[in-house]
C-alpha cells in the first residue's frame, strides 16, 4: 500500500520506518524542509534504537521518501496517518493547532483527489475531537462527506521511546476508532500479522483508550514512589516489597478492580489506608496520591447521593446493602452509607439483601446490625419483588441471579440507577424504565 504520514517526529518517523519494513511504500510529509532533507538522506530526525539503520536502508531501496506538499503526498497514496504533536496550552488544555492545520491541508488536497481516501489519526486526541474537529475540517476544505468519498479512523500508538520499533512490531493491543466495525478493514490489514488483540471500537472509545492508558502508567508510578518513600522511612527495602507485590498476578498485576462501578468498603481497605496514611503523616511524609485514595472514594458515593436527588422522587428501593455481592459483611460499606444519608434526608428507603436478611435470622453479624445499624435494619425486607414493585427509584447496589430479568419488568415511570452493571448497552435498549448507569 501507498501510505503518507504527516509529521516526521518521534511517532511519525518510527511509524513510516516500521511501515517501510513491512513493504509499504511510505511518503513522509513535514513543513520543516530540513527534517525531510535529513530523511531524502538517509538519516533520521529521531533518535531511537534501531531507527537509523532502518531509515538508511529503506530511503536506499526508494521504500521511504520526504516531502514538504501535502498535496503531492495525498495525490501519490491511499492512506494518510496523521501524527503530529498535541502539546498543553498554558491552561492544560490540549493545543489542536497541528492537528487542524494538518486536517485543512489533507482537506484541500482531497478536493483535487479524484479516488477514495483514508484518513488515520494516531495523534493523541481527547474524546469528541475526531468527530467534533477533525471530520469537519476534512469535509469543509475537501467539500467532500466522510463515509462516502473519505474514511477516517483513529488509531492510537501504544510505542515507548527507546523501544519503540519492538512496540511497534508488538503492541499490546491494536485499536482502530471508526464509525461502525465493518468499515476498518483496510486500516485492520496494515497490522494482519500482528499477533496482539484487534480491537474495532468507536472513535470515542478509541481516543479514551490512550489517555487511559497513560494516566495509569503515571497512577502507577507515582504509587510505586509513595510506597518506596513510605519504606525508606521505615527502614524496609521498597525494591524487594514491590518485586513481591507484582508476584500476585490475581489481584495486583491483573484486570481485578478495574471495573468502574460503586465505593469501595469492606473490614480492610478503608481501616488499612487510614494505618498506612497516619504512619506516613507520622513521619511527615507527603504521600498525596495515597491520602486522596479515600477522599474519593467518598466523592464518589457524594456523586451518586446527588444523582438520586435529582430525581425528586421520595419512594427509594435499594437493593444491596454488605459491601459487596456474596457476603454479609456491612463494615464500612458504602452503601450503608448511602442508605442512612438517604434516611437522614427524608426518603423513604426499603432494602433487600438476602445475606443480611439470612444474616439477621442466624444471629451472623446480628450484633454489628442491631448495635450500628438498628434503624436500617427495620426496613429490611425479605421480598425482592415487592421492593421492585414499590418503589419509584431501584438502587441497583449488588447484583443477584435473575435480578435482571425482574428489573426489566418495571414499568415506565420507575429509575433505575445502576452501580452494578447489571444492564449492558444491547439489554438497555429494550428496557421501559429511566435507566442511570452511575459510571456508563
Amino acid at each position: 500500500m501507498n501510505i503518507s504520514i504527516f509529521g516526521m517526529g518521534y511517532v511519525g518517523t518510527v511509524s513510516g520506518v516500521c511501515f517501510s519494513k513491512m513493504g509499504h511504500k511510505v511518503i513522509g510529509v513535514d513543513v520543516n524542509p530540513m527534517k525531510v532533507e535529513l530523511i531524502n538522506q538517509g538519516r533520521s530526525p529521531i533518535v531511537e534504537k534501531g531507527i537509523a539503520e532502518m531509515l538508511g536502508e529503506a530511503v536506499s531501496n526508494h521504500q521511504f521518501s520526504a516531502v514538504t506538499s501535502s498535496k503531492e503526498a495525498v495525490i501519490q497514496t491511499d492512506m494518510s496517518f496523521v501524527c503530529v504533536g498535541t502539546p498543553s496550552n498554558g491552561n492544560g488544555t490540549q493545543n489542536l493547532s497541528y492537528v487542524k492545520n494538518v486536517c485543512l491541508e489533507i482537506g484541500e488536497s482531497l478536493k483535487e483527489k479524484a479516488g477514495f481516501h483514508t484518513v488515520v489519526i494516531r495523534s493523541t486526541l481527547i474524546p469528541g475531537t475526531v468527530e467534533n474537529t477533525v471530520i469537519p475540517y476534512l469535509e469543509k476544505k475537501s467539500g467532500k462527506k466522510a463515509g462516502v468519498d473519505f474514511a477516517v479512523f483513529f488509531n492510537p500508538e501504544f510505542m515507548r521511546e527507546g523501544s519503540s520499533v519492538h512496540d511497534f512490531f508488538h503492541p499490546p493491543m491494536t485499536v482502530i476508532g471508526g464509525p461502525d466495525d465493518s468499515s476498518a478493514e483496510a486500516v485492520a490489514g496494515l497490522y494482519e500479522a500482528s499477533a496482539a488483540p484487534l480491537v474495532k471500537t468507536s472513535y470515542r472509545v478509541a481516543e479514551a483508550i490512550k489517555y487511559v492508558c497513560n494516566v495509569f502508567h503515571a497512577l502507577k508510578i507515582v504509587f510505586a514512589n509513595e510506597i518506596g518513600t513510605i519504606c525508606k522511612a521505615l527502614e524496609i527495602d521498597s525494591h524487594e516489597v514491590m518485586e513481591i507485590f507484582c508476584l500476585d498476578s490475581k489481584l495486583n498485576i491483573s484486570r481485578a478492580y478495574l471495573r468502574p462501578g460503586f465505593a469501595f468498603g469492606g473490614s480492610c481497605l478503608p481501616k488499612d489506608l487510614r494505618a498506612l496514611t497516619h504512619k506516613a503523616k507520622e513521619m511527615d511524609l507527603i504521600v498525596p496520591l495515597l491520602n486522596s485514595i479515600l477522599y474519593a472514594n467518598q466523592a464518589h458515593i457524594e456523586r451518586t447521593l446527588e444523582v438520586l436527588y435529582r430525581f425528586k422522587k421520595k419512594k427509594i428501593g435499594l437493593i444491596g446493602l454488605s459491601f459487596k455481592p456474596g457476603t454479609d459483611d456491612l463494615r464500612e460499606s458504602p452503601l450503608v452509607t448511602l442508605a442512612e444519608t438517604l434516611i437522614g434526608k427524608g426518603f423513604q428507603i426499603r432494602i433487600f439483601d438476602r445475606n443480611i436478611f439470612l444474616a439477621m435470622l442466624t444471629g451472623s453479624n446480628r450484633e454489628f446490625i442491631e448495635n450500628e445499624i438498628p434503624h436500617i435494619a427495620s426496613i429490611l425486607a425479605d421480598n425482592l419483588d415487592e421492593i421492585i414493585e414499590n418503589s419509584e427509584v431501584i438502587v441497583v447496589g449488588n447484583n443477584e441471579d435473575g435480578l435482571r430479568d425482574k428489573l426489566e419488568r418495571t414499568h415506565a415511570g420507575q429509575v433505575v440507577v445502576d452501580l452494578a452493571r447489571v444492564f449492558d448497552k444491547s439489554t438497555i435498549r429494550r428496557a421501559r424504565f429511566t435507566y442511570y448507569g452511575i459510571c456508563w
